[in-house]
């Protein structure tokens, strides 16, 4: 049985052992957990936001940073890949663990849910669930938890204090901002799963989008790490179906274009629905292009398209001229 847990540990002792190459700082609380703030306090960068995508993954992904050119504009973007997707995305990365406890908020991530089953239902779709002695989370926050909810998370996955990791990054840290456009892969795998397609039924997958600019606003800084993958990401699965009719009716209303919400930066769309997300559109949540080769079949299907326009509206690019009269 492959263990998350312990695959990703592999990859955290990296970042302790060498806590000034990734711009980072480690320390234990006074419960022995292990502290990584990799955007709070510490700078962080685009090397820890690679790294945190792959413990993020469970160690079952690859990530790499490459320049792309959108029109006029070059963007800095992250690739991943991984050979076992069901796994690396549903029972990891899936930002799946609502935590709330006093005024502290923060959605938790990565290898520790596959021991907590944060949420149950998904980890009954994969059939799968982690057995290990260490646990790894990574919260997507901009300050500390509180000791006694660190001693809670380890209860909830059955290891030591001393054997609980957490790994802190900003939506406003460049670390942040590297690791959400990193999900790429599991937001697609996310609406094929909404739309019937069985997670295990996909065998490998990979997937590139743009990496936000870094906002000090979290609105804005939210906004833009959406709008990343909703107009500038594209996801690849290979898959297994036996109907390439009733597997293209389902692609259809893949992409984030199938949305009514779709083609406006998400920031106006959020405060258009008095920042709500459950007013606004569950379909909007996708990459913008899907690519699929069927298996079964030999097909190879896409949809949707990279809108450079609302990309370049959100991230607020301006192409100065600096020709001489």
């Amino acid at each position: 049985m492959l263990s998350v847990n312990q695959e990703a540990f592999k990859l955290v002792k990296r970042l302790c052992e060498s806590p000034d190459e990734y711009s980072i700082s480690v320390r234990k609380n006074r419960k022995g957990v292990t502290l990584i703030d990799a955007g709070i306090q510490a700078e962080g960068g685009f090397n820890a936001g690679r790294i945190v995508t792959e413990i993020c993954m469970g160690g079952f992904g690859v990530a790499r940073i490459f320049p792309k050119q959108y029109d006029d504009v070059e963007l800095s973007c992250i690739f991943v890949h991984s050979d076992h997707p069901a796994i690396a995305t549903f029972g990891s990365q899936f930002a799946g663990w609502q935590i709330k406890k006093g005024n502290f908020f923060a959605i938790g991530s990565g290898p520790a849910r596959a021991l907590a089953l944060k949420p149950r239902d998904i980890y009954e779709k994969i059939k799968y669930e982690d057995k290990a002695d260490i646990a790894i989370m990574v919260l997507e926050t901009n300050k500390e938890p509180p000791e006694e909810l660190t001693n809670d998370f380890a209860l909830e996955c059955n290891v030591s204090p001393s054997q609980l990791y957490i790994i802190l990054t900003p939506t406003t840290s460049i670390t942040g901002s590297t690791q959400i456009s990193g999900r790429i892969v599991e937001t697609g795998l996310h609406k094929l799963s909404k739309l019937g397609i069985d997670p295990l039924s996909i065998r490998y997958a990979w997937g590139y989008a743009p990496i936000a600019p870094v906002h000090p606003k979290f609105a804005e800084a939210m906004g833009e790490t959406n709008d990343v993958i909703l107009y500038g990401g594209v996801a690849f699965y290979a898959l297994e179906h036996k109907n390439d009719n009733k597997l293209k009716d389902l692609l259809r209303k893949a992409p984030s274009s199938a949305s009514n919400h779709y083609g406006r930066p998400f920031k106006d769309i959020f405060k258009e629905a008095n920042y709500d997300f459950y007013q606004i559109d569950p379909n909007l949540f996708a990459p913008a292009m899907f690519i699929i080769n069927n298996i079964v079949t030999g097909s190879v299907l896409q949809v949707g398209k990279v809108n450079v326009e609302v990309l370049k509206q959100s991230l607020g690019l301006v192409t100065l001229d600096n020709s001489q009269d």
